[in-house]
């Protein structure tokens, strides 16, 4: 009697976790991709997360839509441009929350950082933040990311000394560089990862970025897969010594500052502002870049203080370093390899930034960088090409219809807790929207042509309220390196540049060998 209740019961829970949901779709009368030919293609594939993600954007090409899966739970591919507007912005209301596969009961304080929040309280936690990423603010803190920026410069002219050609993997480099700007902006320390390579911030930093990669990544999987065994076997996605550290670095600060009345223009002393009511919104609101999102919902804001006790200023820290640290050093590092390969582009930017300089007497600032057009041409074009979020994913809060369009389609409602997914990248790589997709050309971006693109299909910073609150700080930081360092040097390719790259197969964005280049004094 007990074997045969052991063997109903692992029947049942098969079935429910594994053939129900792929017939979902199906009983939906939705083209849809298997659930298993889905499975296989992640992981039995030999192609990265990019190429498979631009090939989901084709799977389908005479529909708006099609069914897929988020490991086994259904999602719905959008792919059709105003469906896209409208689930990002105009019906935001319906799919404000991102979905998440943290540990609630074990991740107490990383559930609580501004990406994992849902419904109001995301929405008074952005209304909280967001004066502390508007252009006056980041005017300040740019003056830390330049200090960063000529530390890694005069790193490497040290290095440099009497070579012919230094060869540097720059992701590697980029990633320290990115590190000791989210240890100086937003946990208000200063740490030179090139000089002290061992340093404990930049260790514990590695440990945390490589929490989605190799084996750590079977972690995610867990919780991804088979969220209820994750939660009783107390799976955490980040190492808890790890939060602990970066805590203990907020705690300390907070109290250090507090009882010795010191500020400084960085994060933590904005979100202590935060606190106490005492951060305003100025109306200024530049552009840092062509890629820069802009708050959408101003308007709404929360009268209503949030509390921000020392835990959920660190989770906002930590999310901040997560969402900053790995990225921004990727995208660094495929400038460089762009510029290496294609030097005459290259001499143009060196063009423009021995004018900058020249103008602002050596020296770099908020207002000289704002004003370098091809730079700004440069990094937009290859956020188009290498966007660190190649899909974003959105959850149905609640039940919305797709009314009919085409002739092959009916009214479809999305239910309630359905994933929805933009692949951002088939945008990005879409002939229709940007000719020649895989040609690296800044010009799409200069005066005459980045009016020409078609709102809503260039966003590597995401669209819609629940856009990417730092995108201005990002592109900052990426041009303070790019400025200073391309000062000095001249890039170029060498025996270890891998043209054209090889894409690793890892859920974030990266290389399989690394980027090579070799380093020039000018």
């Amino acid at each position: 009697m007990l074997f045969f209740l052991v063997f109903f019961v692992i029947v049942y829970v098969f079935y429910q976790t594994f053939i129900k949901p792929a017939k979902y779709w199906n009983n939906k009368g939705v083209e849809h991709i298997n659930l298993w030919r889905r499975f296989l293609s992640v992981f039995l594939s030999k192609k990265s997360f990019l190429v498979l993600i631009r090939e989901a954007y084709n799977f389908y090409p005479n529909t708006r839509y099609y069914g897929s899966f988020q490991f086994l739970k259904p999602s719905l591919m959008v792919t059709d441009l105003e469906l896209i507007k409208k689930i990002t912005t105009k019906d935001f209301d319906h799919f404000h929350d991102h979905p998440s596969i943290s540990n609630k009961n074990v991740d107490t304080v990383l559930t609580q950082n501004l990406f994992s929040l849902e419904g109001h309280k995301w929405r008074e936690m952005r209304s909280t933040l967001s004066p502390a990423f508007t252009s006056s603010k980041m005017r300040h803190m740019f003056d830390l990311m330049v200090q960063v920026a000529q530390n890694f410069t005069n790193f490497y002219i040290e290095q440099y000394k009497d070579s012919a050609v230094l060869e540097l993997e720059m992701k590697e480099a980029c990633s320290r560089y990115t590190n000791d700007v989210i240890a100086s902006c937003a946990f208000g320390i200063e740490v030179n990862s090139l000089e002290d390579r061992e340093n404990e911030f930049f260790r514990m930093g590695n440990v945390f970025a490589a929490s989605f990669r190799g084996r750590n990544a079977l972690r995610g999987l867990i919780l991804g897969f088979f969220p209820l065994l994750g939660q009783i076997l107390k799976i955490s996605i980040f190492p808890q010594f790890v939060t602990d550290f970066f805590k203990k670095i907020v705690s300390d600060t907070i109290a250090f500052r507090e009882k010795n009345h010191i500020t400084r223009p960085d994060m933590i002393h904005l979100l202590m502002q935060a606190r106490t009511g005492e951060l305003q919104e100025e109306n200024t609101n530049e552009n840092a870049g062509f890629a820069t999102v802009e708050e959408i919902e101003k308007e709404k804001r929360f009268s209503q203080k949030v509390e921000l006790a020392d835990n959920v200023i660190a989770a906002q820290a930590l999310a901040f370093f997560f969402a900053g640290f790995e990225t921004s050093a990727t995208v660094l590092s495929f400038i460089s390899y762009e510029l290496a390969i294609k030097p005459e582009i290259q001499k143009k930017l060196h063009q423009e930034i021995d004018e900058t300089l020249l103008k602002n007497s050596g020296k770099l600032d908020y207002e000289a960088v704002l004003k370098m057009k091809y730079l700004d041409q440069v990094i937009s074009e290859v956020l188009r090409l290498y966007p660190p979020a190649f899909a974003i994913s959105r959850v149905c809060t609640k039940n919305y219809v797709i009314d009919k369009k085409l002739e092959n389609e009916e009214d479809f409602l999305i239910e309630k807790g359905c994933i929805v997914v933009v692949p951002i990248f088939g945008l990005h790589m879409d002939p229709n929207y940007f000719p020649n997709p895989d040609d690296f050309d800044p010009e799409r971006f200069n005066e005459e042509n980045k009016h020409k693109i078609v709102p809503g299909t260039y966003m590597p910073f995401g669209m819609g309220p629940r856009n990417c609150i730092g995108s201005r700080f990002a592109l900052l930081e990426i041009k303070a390196l790019v400025v200073s360092f391309l000062s000095q040097f001249s890039l170029e390719p060498v025996k270890k540049t891998e043209i054209p790259i090889t894409f690793s197969k890892t859920a974030i964005l990266s290389t399989k060998n690394g980027i090579w280049i070799g380093l020039k004094k000018r």
